[in-house]
């Protein structure tokens, strides 16, 4: 029983991580594994194990199933390495926590040597945005989202992307290498069974970046939508993710202490990346998201 136990789980497992995207959403509780997906990883030493137990050897080689699944979908983000160069254009988003009195320290722990730092659960006047503003020149911000930036910025617009209530921004950098376009943008908490309303504000964020002919874009912020969750192809295409393209390894963000998975994103068109990676938030439970950029 034991053999045909892992047998039975090393198959269902292949098949989960090769077809998660056929499997039906289930009021939103599969997005949400879908979050996790590389974690399913763990479960293939315990079946090798259990094979081991049962002495079998074809249920050994079963286990082998799941594991080349495994290494074919996720072996490039564990071997990738960042083509590296020079860049024009260092950044950086980070989710600071809205009720947390170390905002300060978060950004400062971040922002040394960035071009642009993107915010995310501002408090207006709190310390996050102090510290910000005395290291960068220019600034837009709306509500609980804004932008930090060495370069000018144009004036911003706003968006409500389906909250009732305007969390996303989007405003041009003037560099010396040309004009970036920047959206900084909060979606929806994402929950198990919860995910139509962060549903609803990918699909406003897609629209927004399709309707925008801007050569360059980059989208920076928390899409409460993890590299792995389907949500995330509303976006990508149009849109490159950079941590996909030149990061290394998963590049989780949260939480902090110990980060499972990556709602914080980089995004871009029309820029050459090269490097993109996760930098300490000291005192936010997100890690920040970072990426260099030749234009």
């Amino acid at each position: 029983m034991l053999k045909r136990a892992v047998i039975a789980g090393a198959i269902v497992l292949a098949a989960i991580l090769a077809g998660h995207r056929l499997i039906p959403a289930l009021g939103g509780f599969t997005p949400i594994m879908e979050s996790l997906l590389p974690w399913l990883g763990l479960a293939i030493p315990v079946l090798l194990l259990l094979a081991l137990l049962a002495r079998s050897a074809g249920a050994a080689l079963a286990v082998l199933l799941p594991a080349l699944v495994w290494g074919v979908m996720f072996g490039p983000d564990v071997l990738r390495s960042s083509p590296g160069g020079a860049s024009d254009l260092s950044v950086a988003t980070v989710n600071v926590g809205v009720r947390n009195n170390s905002s300060g320290s978060a950004v400062r722990a971040i922002a040394e040597g960035l071009d642009m730092v993107a915010a995310q659960e501002l408090t207006p006047g709190g310390p996050a945005a102090k510290a910000l503003n005395k290291i960068f020149k220019f600034h837009r911000n709306v509500s609980t989202v804004g932008l930090w930036s060495r370069f000018p910025l144009s004036e911003p617009d706003y968006f409500d992307v389906g909250l009732g209530w305007e969390r996303a921004l989007r405003t041009v950098a003037k560099t010396p290498e040309g004009d970036v376009t920047v959206y900084v943008m909060h979606l929806a908490s994402a929950r198990p069974g919860h995910t139509a309303t962060r549903d609803r504000t990918l699909a406003e964020a897609r629209k927004l970046i399709e309707a925008d002919k801007s050569e360059r874009i980059l989208l920076l912020g928390d899409l409460n939508t993890a590299t792995y969750d389907r949500g995330l192809s509303n976006l990508t295409p149009p849109l490159l993710n950079a941590q996909e393209e030149v990061g290394e390894g998963f590049g989780f963000t949260w939480p902090s202490s110990f980060p499972i998975t990556r709602p914080d994103h980089i995004l871009y068109k029309g820029l050459k990346p090269t490097r993109a990676g996760v930098a300490p938030a000291t005192g936010s439970d997100h890690r920040a998201a970072t990426a260099s950029f030749r234009l």
